[in-house]
């Protein structure tokens, strides 16, 4: 979101729902790490070990080697903010993937979030500008059997945040020129999936994403964001009851690989080395955040362990053709606090596919921003060349 107070322009997390006066950590360009589909996000948004198919670039690359269709062409309508009436505010997603023979698979997909128009003003409140501030990502993803369990995923991902349309801000009393941020990204996953018995079958999924270069909205080089580097991991158990009947459960872990920003209380900076002032955290780079993330947590131990979220999600199918899937996610309240319920159902019907999605908040520690949202996504897949 933006906010546009006295002429200054202020850039917040696309998470509405953050919680107020706790150590959350915050990137840029959050929404990259929003579900794009009405699948995983109905199970919880649990996704890293989810059957294989066109969203798996972002829950997990290299799912793709397994994805039983030759082609396919993917897109979702996600709605923002709708609980608040905002109706100019959207998330769309575009996606395909291509079988180049049995062993690997290529795709490529688009994320599109428009925050709608923001009107700037001038100290007295009167309206000078008009912005449409808006966020995209295009990504490529090539996937490649390793055997007949185990598969690679790589992805590469060009993201572009323009929150400012390039206009001069007031800030402290002065004027700062912004711009566009623009970054390079790349995601690597593992997969591997292994039947139990005829009926049953076990999948493992490991994926990290989002590794690339800060995003700079203006000129000072120690006011740069970090993207949102992520490393998600889980599982999932299918049992194929019988010829009609199918279930799955599933269990993800996710957490954020950039560093823990400090806080303050009773006047006293946890930890004690950014007590001057944010340069230092600012100035980590991006590998060594992602490595730092995992024991900088002011707290300690049990901080770090906050910061790790938790879905869990089913799913069952009826005869192929009918899905009704379910599950929970949980943030700790210190972290963002985001906890809620979501439920949803898919169709299909010979090539075609229809899903929905809703999301029911579980907590008033936070708000969100898909709360009571139906999220639509539509698809169209190429049956297997024999």
């Amino acid at each position: 979101m933006l906010v546009v107070l006295g002429g200054t322009l202020r850039a917040q997390s696309a998470y509405s729902e953050i919680g107020q006066n706790k150590n959350f950590i915050s990137t840029g360009m959050p929404i990259i790490l929003i579900a794009p589909d009405a699948i995983s996000s109905a199970m919880g948004d649990a996704g890293v070990a989810s059957t294989p198919d066109a969203y798996s670039a972002h829950w997990n690359n290299a799912k793709f080697a397994f994805i039983e269709g030759s082609a396919g062409i993917y897109t979702t309508y996600t709605p923002w903010l709708r609980k608040l009436k905002v109706g100019d505010m959207n998330l769309f997603y575009l996606g395909g993937y291509y079988r180049i023979n049995d062993r690997s698979t290529a795709a490529a997909s688009l994320t599109y979030f428009t925050l709608g128009d923001i009107d700037m003003t001038d100290v007295d409140g009167q309206k000078i500008n008009t912005l449409h501030p808006n966020e995209f990502a295009i990504d490529a993803t090539y996937a490649l059997k390793l055997s007949d369990h185990l598969s690679l995923g790589a992805t590469g991902r060009y993201l572009r945040s323009d929150l400012t349309n390039s206009v001069s801000i007031e800030d402290g009393g002065g004027w700062t020129s912004t711009q566009a941020a623009n970054s390079l990204a790349a995601d690597i996953g593992l997969y591997f999936q292994h039947d139990i018995d005829k009926s049953q079958e076990y999948a493992l999924g490991l994926f990290i994403s989002n590794l690339g270069a800060k995003l700079s909205y203006s000129n000072d080089d120690n006011d740069k964001e970090f993207l949102p580097a992520n490393l998600r991991f889980g599982g999932r158990y299918t049992n194929r009851i019988d010829d009609y009947n199918k279930i799955s459960v599933l269990l993800d872990f996710n957490k954020l690989l950039v560093p823990t920003p400090p806080y303050t209380k009773d006047g006293v900076t946890y930890p004690s080395r950014y007590a001057n002032n944010w340069t230092e955290y600012n100035n980590i780079g991006v590998i060594q955040g992602a490595i730092q993330s995992f024991y900088d947590a002011p707290g300690g131990f049990s901080e770090e362990l906050h910061e790790v979220q938790v879905s869990a999600g089913a799913e069952y199918w009826y005869a192929e053709s009918f899905a009704f899937r379910a599950g929970y996610f949980y943030e700790h309240e210190t972290k963002g606090g985001r906890q809620y319920a979501t439920v949803g159902f898919g169709i299909r019907y010979n090539y075609f596919s229809g899903d929905f999605s809703y999301l029911i908040p579980t907590t008033k520690v936070a708000t969100n921003s898909l709360a009571n949202t139906i999220r639509i996504s539509i698809g169209l897949d190429m049956k297997p060349t024999k």
